[in-house]
């Protein structure tokens, strides 16, 4: 068995800096991380079954434990050996530089010497570059190790003078035993850039500082959420997905598989424009406000460039979404890896619903400016001229007249003509929107007088309570209650929603349940006034995540792990979402 074997997933933390993020394994190993982006290939791809690890390992017994700093991706895994307590403080140097990984670890010793392993064997391109023209020398008065690994250029600092070279399979790898005496720490500095790194080392203590400052601004307390705590939390994870350009990824990570040998394996290193809308509209109810503006700032930029031809995800700078591959690498168990992703080939409505949702939020809370209130023209006009059309919809399937999908643009219309524009324009919208209804409703209600997800499919779905929720009908429309109810007898189970009944199987051995769907459920039933029934709700789902807090796509109920790509940005946005709204009665929103 390989030294670096997978954990389940509910057990590793992620550090990130907005520019890419890194995934912490218990044993103290980092086994992924892209560089310099979100996007690129991974240089430590263990988590995958490819080569490339980083890792501070107790050099005894231990059994593990680890906490964030509050209010930032600081991480510190904790170990309790025979000896006494060791610690590793983990960051990325906070905020990213877009062309830079400043990767932080520093060793503390607590009641007594802490003895670690260290090994840094980092491999470009998934593994196909190991380090080369590894040279160890003095710069700037620090000890330092450089050198090579494909394109990229590599710096190694810190207490690194005891590292020793050694070869296998032709690449270089670097390794150390590190003994800390009592009371004492020791720090390391990774640095992994595009370009030639001729500056001198950062001091660790000034990167620490400056690290700890940017989080404290970036994310401060949240007043008037309920779990105030687990609320700045999803914030601060969000912020952690979030470039410098506004774009949030949906997820640190490719191909983590839904569910074992069922092919649902994917790769969520971009950003989704719906992803993009739960994140701001969350941040807007929290008073996150620095979130939201980076949503509108991304979603404009998007609008402004495409128009109707609006995609549904892009890389964070905007570009498109590569196409998808296989990789040549065992995988995470269960799956298989690969990257892109062939949402660049759908058309989805409800992205064009969504974005005017969004501005509509800012628009409320008076953070427009004449973009803005322009990209709102141009998603409505879209609007206009596409919805008859079929598109793949909010879970990317088949292309049909989805309901979801036309009813959000609806929902869409009216916030946008309350807070987005002014007369005559805003009857215009609201007259679009009526429309949108009046003819979903002519073609896709149910004859119990629910929605139903299509015009050709009866089916229920969780996207159907959403529209009730976001305004496209109102709160007491004898279709909302129905749908709600049917919902709840029929694609419900312990406390956990799932998307919809893929075949005749329980609804469990067909997928994990689906945490957004969750939240949703303890919105919808707010909406409703069973306060009561949204906080069991919301606690029962807020309780679904792993060791370090972090949330991915489903969790299996029967095993009580995570499944999928980890951390899922919607999933943490509904959280803080929910946090905000809970807080005060529907009504008052």
């Amino acid at each position: 068995m390989p030294k670096f074997h997978p954990h389940v997933l509910r057990d590793y933390a992620l550090i990130a800096d907005g520019e890419r993020g890194a995934v912490v394994s218990p044993r103290g190993d980092i086994v992924w991380l892209c560089a310099p982006r979100w996007d690129c290939d991974a240089v430590f791809a263990t988590l995958i079954g490819g080569a490339g690890v980083y890792a501070v390992t107790p050099a005894h017994t231990f059994v593990w434990g680890g906490y964030y700093e509050e209010g930032t991706l600081i991480w510190r895994s904790r170990w309790i050996t025979v000896s006494g307590l060791t610690e590793c403080r983990e960051a990325l140097a906070f905020p990213g530089d877009r062309e830079r990984v400043v990767l932080l670890r520093r060793i503390i010793a607590r009641d007594c010497p802490a003895e670690v392993e260290v090994t840094l064997d980092l491999r470009a391109g998934f593994g196909k570059h190991g380090l080369r023209t590894v040279k160890h020398h003095d710069q700037g008065g620090r000890d330092v190790w450089t050198g090579r690994a494909g394109d990229l250029h590599v710096r190694w600092s810190g207490e690194v003078s005891g590292a020793r070279v050694r070869r296998a399979g032709g690449v270089s790898v670097l390794a150390m035993k590190l003994t800390v005496p009592a009371g004492q720490s020791r720090d390391i500095v990774l640095e992994v850039s595009a370009e030639p790194l001729r500056d001198v080392p950062g001091e660790p203590d000034q990167l620490w500082r400056a690290t700890e400052d940017r989080w404290a601004d970036a994310a401060p307390p949240l007043d008037a959420v309920v779990a105030p705590r687990d609320a700045r939390q999803a914030q601060v994870v969000l912020r952690g997905l979030t470039s410098s350009g506004g774009g949030m990824v949906a997820a640190a990570t490719t191909s983590l598989p839904e569910r074992a040998e069922e092919g649902r394996n994917y790769d969520y290193r971009y950003a989704w424009i719906r992803d993009q809308v739960y994140a701001g509209r969350a941040a807007a109810a929290a008073g996150a406000f620095p979130l939201l503006d980076d949503a509108v700032r991304f979603i404009c930029g998007r609008l402004h460039e495409d128009g109707p031809k609006l995609a549904p995800a892009y890389t964070v700078d905007g570009g498109r979404v590569p196409d998808q591959r296989d990789l040549d690498l065992p995988g995470y168990p269960g799956g298989f890896d690969l990257v892109g992703n062939w949402v660049n080939k759908q058309f989805q409505l409800d992205a064009l619903g969504e974005s005017l949702l969004l501005l509509a939020a800012a628009g409320s809370q008076d953070r427009l400016d004449s973009d803005s209130r322009k990209a709102a023209e141009i998603a409505a006009d879209a609007i206009a001229r596409r919805w008859r059309e079929p598109d793949a919809g909010i879970w990317e399937i088949d292309n049909q007249a989805w309901t979801h999908s036309r009813l959000i643009c609806a929902a869409g219309l009216r916030a946008a003509a309350r807070h987005c524009t002014t007369e005559p324009q805003a009857s215009g919208w609201s007259a679009l929107a009526d429309a949108i209804v009046a003819d979903t409703a002519a073609n896709a209600v149910h004859p119990t007088g629910r929605w139903q997800r299509s015009p050709g499919d009866p089916e229920l779905d969780a996207a159907l309570l959403m529209p009730a929720i976001r305004g496209a009908v109102p709160a007491d429309d004898p279709r909302t209650a129905e749908t709600l109810r049917a919902y709840l007898a029929e694609l419900t189970q312990d406390g956990y929603a799932y998307r919809f009944r893929h075949d005749q199987r329980p609804l469990d051995e067909a997928e994990g349940a689906f945490l957004l769907c969750g939240f949703v459920v303890a919105l919808a039933l707010q909406q409703q006034g069973q306060d009561l029934e949204a906080a069991r709700w919301f606690e029962r789902n807020r309780a679904a995540f792993g060791s370090p807090g972090l949330y991915a796509e489903e969790y299996d109920v029967a095993e009580r792990q995570l499944r999928g790509n980890l951390p899922q940005a919607f999933v943490h946005a509904m959280v803080l979402e929910c946090a905000a709204r809970l807080a005060a009665p529907w009504h008052d929103q």
